[in-house]
């Protein structure tokens, strides 16, 4: 195998690492969205963890933050405007993310 070869490799091998922790930030933060909804919602406990699972299956609707955002939004009705939730999802992307991260170290 040529250097360019191994070269190719370490690209390829970043992306889908690259892809695969994005993959899982997304998820993440959709829970965590899913559960600071449910407290707006009074919801606790099972019903509480019930409702964030509902939040990260409905990111498979359709590609984007849409699907997500649409479904929380619905179910807070005006609980929250949309820039609250929208900036709760960015806020809760980064915690994700250091969550992932921290995970990583240990």
């Amino acid at each position: 195998m040529t250097t360019f070869d191994d070269r190719e490799r370490g690209f390829e091998n970043k992306f889908a690492y690259d892809e695969e922790m994005q993959f899982k930030a997304v998820a993440r933060r959709n829970r965590l969205l899913g559960l600071w909804a449910a407290g707006l919602l009074g919801k606790t406990g099972e019903a509480a963890d019930e409702y964030a699972r509902e939040v990260v299956k409905s990111d498979f609707e359709e590609s984007g933050d849409h699907d997500v955002y649409r479904k929380v939004a619905g179910d807070l009705g005006d609980k929250a405007d949309e820039t609250t939730i929208r900036s709760k999802m960015v806020e809760l992307l980064a915690v994700a993310k250091e969550q992932l991260v921290s995970e990583f170290k240990e």
